[in-house]
């Protein structure tokens, strides 16, 4: 038995692979999805995606979003959605640290703070998932 997993972003279907196993980042933690599991729906945050096969792990970045689970399938719409091969960690840390300048110049009460934010935590979900190739 196994998982339909698609991921797909406001520019594109980014993934579509039948895989083991799906762990994904929640906004109240993360969680893994196996085939025959409980139908949900759950709110993503920026972080680390990953899928498996046997015992190959594929590592993904993705932005926040939401995840639908039914049927043995998985469907992920995110901000973004990045393969850790195509990451490299010295960009992603220095990008990681030019958006956390741009936030610290903007005051919560700013219109702009929530979009900067945003903008920060998927600059550390690529480095954390660069990282970790």
């Amino acid at each position: 038995m196994s998982l339909s997993l698609e991921i797909v972003t406001p520019e594109q279907r980014a993934l579509t692979v039948t895989c083991d196993e799906v762990r994904l980042p929640g906004l109240e933690g993360g969680f893994g999805v196996r085939p025959g599991h409980t139908p949900l729906m759950a709110q993503l945050a920026a972080g680390e995606l990953i899928y498996l096969n046997g015992e190959t792990q594929h590592r993904y970045s993705v932005g926040e979003g939401f995840a639908e689970v039914s049927d043995d399938r998985v469907r992920v719409l995110v901000e973004e959605a990045l393969r850790a091969e195509d990451l490299d960690p010295q960009r992603t840390a220095q990008d990681l640290a030019a958006q956390q300048k741009a936030l610290e110049g903007i005051k919560q009460d700013d219109p702009a703070y929530a979009l900067a934010r945003a903008h920060v935590e998927r600059a550390a979900a690529r480095a954390f998932v660069a990282g970790r190739r």
